[in-house]
């Protein structure tokens, strides 16, 4: 068993994409990067899934044991191309963070070419829900769960996270203290 947390996307578009069984989702993928992309939930299975069984750590204590399923993000960088000046990818959420704004996490191209680090559209063989990240979200083995962005709308390959809005390199971090001490 794995919790849902967080707050399910508010914004019509998130609505419209979820009564429509995400059918019209495009993940757009851009910045420094050489091929732009916009991939549909059907596009980014064809890209060739793979399955993990892995225990999730909460920061705020609990943990569950779920098997993912999703393309993994070593793939999707083979087919962007980030130019050699990117040192992170901004993934985007459709839903918002506590203190009201869309939220957001950064994640350093070490972590993105691990071999775990998946945008997971299954969880336990099935579609994901909407409470657990529908239509895509993201997993990275070797982080707390709170770096592990829900919902996904877009992603940014950038050069630096402090040009990202207060420069800290996610929403927690621009809000409270969340350091890279965070990881597992």
């Amino acid at each position: 068993f794995v919790w849902a947390n967080g707050r399910l996307p508010t914004s019509d578009l998130y609505k419209e994409l979820a009564a429509n069984g995400f059918k019209d989702y495009r993940l757009k993928i851009g910045g420094l990067v050489e091929n732009s992309v916009e991939l549909s939930l059907d596009e980014l299975r064809a890209m060739g899934a793979t399955t993990q069984i892995t225990l999730h750590h909460c920061i705020q204590g609990w943990s569950g044991i779920a098997e993912w399923g999703g393309v993994p993000m070593s793939r999707i960088m083979a087919l962007v191309q980030p130019r050699a000046s990117a040192t992170a990818a901004v993934f985007y959420s459709f839903g918002e963070g506590p203190e009201g704004g869309q939220f957001y996490d950064s994640h350093s191209m070490e972590n993105l070419a691990h071999a775990q680090t998946l945008l997971a559209f299954d969880m336990n063989g099935a579609p994901l829900g909407e409470p657990h990240g529908a239509p895509l979200r993201l997993r990275v083995e070797n982080q707390l769960g709170f770096k592990m962005v829900k919902w996904i709308e877009s992603i940014e390959f950038v050069e630096s996270v402090k040009s990202v809005h207060q420069g800290e390199g996610g929403y927690k971090e621009d809000h409270e203290y969340f350091g890279e001490l965070a990881n597992i």
